[in-house]
């Protein structure tokens, strides 16, 4: 009969002191000085990311109007064919050449003229393309003029590409934060180990195919105007690169 009261009182005991143990841990706990809040992280933004690039996004030809007499830079490196031009009158006959990454133009005007099926590879011929009409300050002849096609008209409108094929302000500034030794090797149209996928691509043209889509960590090879390049990237740098057997 003993034994009741006793299993009773060292229950009781034992609830007393877990309530006891839970009373200290929450008055801790209320009276503890606040922690301070760590300050959420902020993913770091890229520094070409930052950069501002213009559109002036053309749907006539008096939208044009303003960039005769104004300097350009090639966006759309290795894939522009230019020809040569005699007043308002484009050659379409004669490939001069093809536009390079970051290439200097100096604009002199805009023509319409209908265009063989060999010129629509990159614009579209429409009834009639438009030509942007420039000369090249660095070249060994910079008062030669030469034409380019830069957008077509078709069923009463006209679509312009300037905004995809040009930049309106010099990448030498836009991109001044890669330093001059990269910038070399852009302007040479050659690759160092340490560039960027965006600064290889500068250098030797947007025309590429890589089997991976894994932008950065990858093998892209580069047409390179015939002549093809393999370029590795690790951590969006190069790590090697070689001449490639084909494209």
């Amino acid at each position: 009969m003993q034994s009741g009261p006793k299993w009773a009182i060292g229950g009781t005991l034992v609830f007393i002191a877990v309530i006891g143990v839970r009373v200290g841990m929450i008055y801790r706990e209320r009276n503890a000085p606040e922690k301070p809040v760590a300050a959420p992280t902020r993913e770091r933004i890229a520094d070409d990311d930052l950069v501002f690039l213009k559109k002036k996004r053309q749907s006539s030809m008096a939208d044009t109007k303003d960039l005769v007499g104004q300097p350009l830079w090639v966006s759309a490196g290795g894939q522009m064919d230019y020809y040569p031009a005699a007043g308002k009158h484009v050659d379409y006959s004669k490939t001069v050449g093809t536009l390079l990454g970051a290439e200097k133009l100096d604009v002199k005007g805009f023509t319409e003229q209908v265009a063989p099926k060999s010129a629509t590879h990159r614009i579209p011929g429409g009834d009639r393309q438009v030509l942007m009409l420039f000369t090249l300050p660095g070249s060994d002849n910079p008062a030669k003029e030469y034409g380019v096609p830069v957008g077509y008209h078709e069923a009463g409108q006209y679509t312009f590409y300037l905004d995809e094929i040009f930049f309106y302000d010099d990448p030498h500034e836009l991109y001044k934060h890669w330093g001059p030794e990269v910038w070399k090797a852009v302007d040479s149209h050659q690759v160092i180990l340490g560039m960027s996928e965006r600064q290889v691509q500068m250098a030797l043209g947007q025309v590429s195919k890589s089997l991976s889509n894994d932008y950065g960590n990858r093998l892209v090879v580069y047409a390179n105007l015939g002549k093809p390049f393999a370029v590795t990237f690790v951590k969006n740098k190069v790590t090697a690169f070689r001449p490639d057997q084909g494209f």
